[in-house]
């Protein structure tokens, strides 16, 4: 497959093409760790670094692609969470979290790139910072094992040690240290270049939602009944995914509420009361053992967990499909729609989407087109 964020890869170029590009310059750094300058001048070393690298040369075309723009991005969202502490202490809490998000939008929206491409670099921008941090992390294991379901972990040394070199700063040394040995942590846990396999489905879940798992326990698998969560932003054909996929279920849709009751999508303050509507009905069909498709769009990690949680509790397996079309499409497929909602409202959607990880449910289908 032939990618490319952008042909020229000249800092002058990015900064045309890109406003994103042109806000590093105004964005200050902490002079103790980035004695470099702000974070143009960094993200710049960074690239330089990446580029002169053995381990990059060595990269496929496409490989190469991921990994640069993952470099390019990393700190894109230091704009929006640099607080200047005074006396040249400046943080940037939130930053690589926020900045997937961005990542997520712009390679969706404005510069399209295949789904899976678009993941990983989205999740290298997230994870970048992870190798030189990861041994202060309360449950190593399971952060790194986590990661390794959405990145490939030498791309991410790659990229974290470009981050470390292409910086100013006094405990240099310390942190290739760390980089390295973040690799050999991978390879003990058997994730080096790989994601961390699990016996079963049901086993990874059971590690992800268990303090204190062991991560090589296969649980026995008795479930009462199946609970199909979709998620997806609105107009990606939620609906018809259900009609055209043959599934012989019962479905709880939100929508559906909303409409009996002649509630807006867009009215916040009767949003609670559709969710509990829905979940008492959900509730139901659990008591039962009844499958049936909770028809949503579950957009948060956070949204997805509260009711994985409840279907859980009820002995029901959960799989979620996540269902997504490319940009222009899903924008045609929204002003279609009967109900169709506000580019505004849309807008802020996309801007807080989280895919759906392989850690959130006993199965996850992406339903990409």
């Amino acid at each position: 497959m032939d990618w490319k964020l952008i042909e020229d890869k000249s800092w002058s170029s990015l900064e045309q093409q890109f406003g994103w590009v042109r806000e590093m310059n105004t964005v200050p750094q902490d002079t103790r760790y980035h004695a470099e300058g702000n974070v143009a001048v960094h993200t710049r070393m960074v690239l330089e670094a990446l580029q002169q690298s053995a381990a990059y040369q060595s990269l496929s075309a496409l490989e190469k692609e991921i990994v640069w723009a993952a470099a390019l991005l990393h700190d894109v969202e230091k704009r929006s969470t640099s607080v200047d502490e005074g006396e040249g202490r400046v943080s940037a809490k939130g930053h690589a979290r926020k900045g997937e998000y961005t990542a997520r939008t712009i390679l969706y929206r404005d510069c399209p790139a295949p789904f899976h491409i678009r993941e990983q670099i989205a999740s290298l921008v997230r994870y970048h910072g992870l190798p030189v941090w990861l041994m202060e992390k309360p449950d190593s294991v399971k952060k790194l094992c986590e990661a390794s379901l959405r990145v490939d972990t030498s791309l991410l040394k790659m990229l974290s040690e470009a981050d470390v070199r292409g910086r100013i700063c006094d405990d240099k040394k310390e942190l290739l240290e760390a980089v390295e040995l973040f690799e050999i942590f991978c390879r003990e846990q058997d994730c080096w270049n790989k994601p961390r396999e699990f016996a079963t489905n049901y086993a990874r879940f059971h590690y992800f939602h268990t303090e204190g798992g062991y991560i090589d326990y296969i649980p026995h698998e008795q479930f009462k009944c199946e609970v199909t969560m979709l998620s997806g932003l609105p107009g990606m054909g939620k609906d018809y995914y259900i009609q055209s996929s043959g599934m012989d279920m019962l479905v709880v849709s939100l929508d559906a509420i909303r409409r009996k009751h002649k509630l807006s999508s867009t009215d916040k303050s009767a949003n609670g009361w559709v969710v509990q509507t829905a979940k008492e009905e959900a509730r139901t069909y659990l008591r039962k053992g009844q499958d049936f498709v909770w028809n949503a769009t579950n957009i948060t990690r956070q949204m997805r967990a509260q009711l994985i949680d409840l279907f859980v509790d009820y002995g029901a397996k959960v799989k979620i499909v996540y269902l997504e079309q490319p940009y222009h499409i899903w924008r045609q497929q929204n002003k279609s729609r009967e109900y169709a909602l506000p580019e505004s409202v849309l807008d802020k959607m996309l801007d807080k989407l989280e895919v759906p990880l392989l850690t959130e449910a006993h199965e996850v289908v992406y339903h990409v087109v």
